[in-house]
């Protein structure tokens, strides 16, 4: 397998892999993972679909990009993906696949034209005082102290970052800035989170830190993302004969490893309450998905709160998969899952879903996002986080495209909110979120929206449907390791099986994302079956010094750096530096990005 860039590779059709009618496929997990290997074997790989086998333990494919009305309990969905158009392998992948609405159009033309008819950003990126704008106004508000620490953090090497912490590099000063803000309710980033992943963020999007305060660098999907992208790629691996097995509960696969070769010789999985194993030889490759971070979710209702008290560290069927495989290995090739999965109180956070119709309620969405959610189009443009519930809950939420489901009510407006600090009581609501019924989630939401305080109580209980979600792995990635904690996509020696997911390592790209699953499926089957045909690479913003210096300009509030508070020393260095590039091309590029004037 090998990287490459520009449209000589991206437009090309490779060859059939040598031998691949002799060989057949066994995925282990039908997150998008999954389903992309499944798809880069059948248009890429050119195996037959009947020889290709998915195993999905539960009764619904999508892994984590799950959404699903309950007819008992109402609309459930665990999270949201934001996405970008530097997705380089999504929108590979999905310029083939057809959208399951419009005849003729792929699922990525009509992503495409939704989103420039209807681009994304935000009119409210955060709250205070019960709705009202907290007015961060686009700037990050860095002092110097961590302005510097976040440069030094770019350019400092990942071996060097290995097993340390946010708060390891970056000083006091940083909590209070509107970076963090924006960061940590974005992406779900916390204090204790990998400063490797934080680099891998700061590198990978770049380009886009003018796009951070207000969202405008996002894209979003038409309907919630299993309807939107898991239907589709089910329907084209099903079209070309491609089988989805469920209820299949895979325990282990057994590698043999002899000298430096390592091959995958059996499949163990319990089905229909029955253990039962799958003889392979080097011809049958497998796919395993190790770890997954919504493993072991904890559902509530309108009047029940999710029961935790089956949960402990490392429990869950994807862990005791990887586990299983990772004792096989000779020198620690096969990952470290206990790395991620061995500390849900740092790991966890809670969402909900909240359904509602009533003009009220509705009338305060509006007054805080400044758009009407029934009109169809873009309504929050991401997430608002309530400002003033940093030290509770740490409440952020968003209203996508109405209607989310195919199935939902004209007249309906699902709002998903999420908490970072499950374990704290509200500021409305006396409780820690976890401990809460939908009914209560909804009162906390309704109370930072502004709803009058006597009203509060009836609305959530009688005008709204609430359905929560406890995660206690949903940022199990983000846990501080080392490189060889995640096992590699296709690890050294490996001749007939490859790891899948964000529990997989392939460099440069950043976890908690759709594309970075997708790439791992991509970059296994390209491997396995030896695809002639060019991987694309990440996107290269942080190679690019138009980028580089423009996201200097955004980080300082789009201020030229002679308006900048510098020290004697350092106005005397720019004078200098600048007087050497007076009428050079450096010159032009300084300019242009807004750093002189």
């Amino acid at each position: 397998m090998y990287y490459s860039a520009g449209t000589y590779e991206a437009f090309a059709h490779p060859e059939k892999p040598k031998n691949v009618d002799k060989k057949s496929a066994y995925i282990i997990g039908t997150g998008l993972a999954g389903l992309t290997a499944a798809f880069y074997l059948v248009r890429d790989g050119q195996m037959k679909g009947e020889h290709i086998h998915l195993f999905e333990k539960l009764e619904l494919a999508g892994g984590s990009c799950d959404g699903r009305k309950d007819i008992t309990k109402g609309f459930f969905m665990r999270g949201g993906r934001e996405m970008d158009n530097h997705f380089e392998v999504m929108w590979d992948t999905f310029r083939d696949v057809p959208s399951l609405e419009t005849p003729d159009v792929s699922v990525l033309d009509e992503y495409y034209w939704l989103n420039k008819h209807d681009p994304n950003y935000s009119l409210c990126r955060a709250s205070v005082d019960r709705g009202k704008d907290a007015h961060t106004d686009k700037k990050f508000a860095l002092d110097k102290a961590s302005a510097l620490a976040l440069s030094k953090l770019f350019l400092t090497p990942e071996k060097d970052l290995e097993d340390k912490k946010i708060s390891d590099v970056l000083p006091d000063t940083f909590w209070d800035t509107n970076f963090w803000l924006y960061w940590q309710t974005m992406f779900a980033f916390q204090r204790w989170s990998s400063a490797l992943e934080m680099k891998r963020y700061l590198c990978r999007y770049v380009h886009h830190i003018d796009g951070l305060p207000d969202f405008s660098a996002l894209r979003f999907t038409k309907y919630n993302q299993y309807e939107s992208m898991i239907l589709p790629l089910v329907k084209y691996l099903e079209a070309h004969g491609v089988q989805i097995e469920y209820g299949m509960d895979v325990k282990n696969v057994i590698i043999e490893t002899v000298g430096s070769k390592k091959v995958a010789k059996q499949i163990v999985y319990r089905k229909d309450g029955k253990e039962q194993t799958i003889d392979l030889i080097e011809d049958d490759l497998v796919f395993i998905t190790n770890g997954c971070c919504t493993d072991t979710s904890c559902y509530g209702d309108q009047t029940h709160a999710p029961d935790l008290s089956h949960l402990k560290n490392g429990c869950g069927e994807s862990w005791d998969l990887w586990k299983a495989i990772a004792a096989q290995a000779v020198h620690g090739e096969f990952g470290n899952p206990e790395v991620f999965c061995s500390d849900i109180d740092a790991t966890n956070w809670m969402s909900a879903t909240v359904a509602t119709a009533d003009e009220e309620i509705i009338q305060h969405i509006i007054n805080v996002c400044k758009r009407d959610p029934r009109a169809g189009k873009v309504t929050t443009g991401g997430i608002v986080t309530v400002k003033d519930s940093t030290d509770n809950w740490y409440l952020s939420w968003t209203i996508n495209r109405q209607p989310q489901f195919h199935s939902q009510d004209k007249n309906m407006v699902l709002i998903w909110l999420y908490s970072l600090n499950t374990n704290k009581e509200g500021n409305y609501v006396k409780k820690a979120m976890r401990d809460c019924t939908g009914e209560e989630v909804c009162q906390e939401w309704l109370y930072h929206i502004g709803i009058p305080e006597e009203k509060i109580a009836s609305l959530a209980k009688n005008a709204c449907n609430t359905t929560t979600c406890f995660m206690p792995y949903i940022n199990a990635f983000f846990q501080p390791r080392k490189e060889i904690d995640r096992p590699r996509v296709v690890p050294e020696g490996a001749v007939n099986f490859a790891f899948i997911g964000q529990f997989a390592e392939t460099p440069r790209d950043t976890i908690f994302t759709t594309e970075y699953s997708m790439r791992t499926g991509m970059e296994s089957v390209y491997t396995l079956l030896d695809i002639d045909r060019g991987v694309p690479e990440v996107w290269g913003s942080k190679y690019d010094v138009r980028e580089l210096l423009r996201a200097c300009y955004y980080a300082i509030d789009k201020k030229p750096l002679t308006d900048e508070e510098l020290s004697f020393v350092e106005k005397k260095l720019l004078k200098i530096v600048l007087k050497k590039v007076k009428g050079t091309d450096i010159e032009i590029l300084l300019k242009n990005s807004g750093l002189i004037e």
